[in-house]
């Protein structure tokens, strides 16, 4: 396995690649990320994972100082998972105006209005930061004229994946998008690096998260029509019990836009602060 942390490098590394497979990070690598590694072998023998914690998507009152960073061990893992090269860029690398301040990135990705919904609310800029970077990203993993691209996201952060698959049919990227499954702790706690921000009191609690989206599952399925009241009713639980709820919305996989009673293909997705670790997770079905 390489170690590449430049451009350059990495160019001339796939330089005869034909087909690739690409997981984007930002470190502090979990089963879930696994996962993701194993289903792009499954495409190509090629395995390219980047580790960068992209500044863009951070607002000025998140965690980027301490969001937790573990190269060693995630190479460590990646290498073991049988990845082909790890992608390690500098702040300056992939912003090359950067002046050690500002990133003095004024060109970036617009996003329709469904991105300043759900995360994008509290989270404004958050997913033109992301687009913008994988983009960045897509170009130089892809750029040698390969024949077969395929690249790697994880369930969990569904409106993301929604972001991405936009973005590359909206600009007719020949790049196959794959999502995976989210990847759970024994509790139904999806597997995220900000779990480890949790106190070991707060992860045993954190499970009721997925809990109260499973309840909502079994009540549309059950044919409750009344979309408001269970996104009310879910929001008002976990407040009682300490939860800081940013959202709890029933939308329609497809469009992911507020889903109507005509919908069958459904997301249910969730925001919650525990203490001061933002969670999220999501339960994708048919009715």
């Amino acid at each position: 396995m390489q170690i590449i942390n430049t451009v350059s490098a990495l160019r001339l590394a796939l330089k005869n690649q034909e087909n690739i497979a690409f997981v984007p990070t930002m470190g502090n690598l979990h089963a879930g990320h696994i996962h993701l590694v194993t289903l792009a072998k499954q495409k190509a023998e090629c395995v390219v994972v980047s580790i960068f914690v992209n500044p863009l998507q951070f607002g000025a009152n998140e965690d980027l100082a301490s969001y937790p960073r573990t190269l060693q061990a995630d190479c460590e893992k990646l290498k073991a998972a049988g990845a082909s090269i790890v992608f390690t860029p500098t702040v300056l690398e992939m912003y090359p105006d950067f002046d050690g301040v500002n990133l003095n990135q004024t060109m970036s990705i617009a996003l329709p209005s469904i991105a300043n919904e759900l995360c994008g609310t509290s989270r404004p800029g958050h997913f033109s930061g992301v687009a913008t970077v994988v983009l960045k990203l897509f170009n130089m993993v892809f750029l040698n004229g390969v024949q077969r691209a395929t690249a790697v996201f994880g369930q969990k952060d569904f409106q993301q994946l929604f972001v991405i698959k936009q973005l590359v049919k909206q600009f007719n990227l020949p790049i196959q998008i794959i999502a995976g499954e989210t990847v759970r702790e024994a509790s139904g706690l999806a597997m995220s690096s900000r779990n480890g921000y949790l106190t070991k009191e707060q992860r045993q609690q954190a499970s009721q998260l997925n809990a109260i989206l499973q309840n909502i599952v079994v009540k549309l399925k059950a044919g409750h029509a009344e979309f408001d009241r269970l996104e009310q009713e879910a929001g008002a639980t976990l407040n009682e019990q300490d939860w800081m709820v940013d959202y709890i919305s029933i939308r329609s996989a497809i469009t992911l836009s507020r889903a109507n009673g005509s919908d069958s293909h459904l997301v249910v997705l969730a925001a919650a602060k525990l203490g001061n670790t933002r969670l999220i997770d999501n339960i994708e079905f048919l009715r």
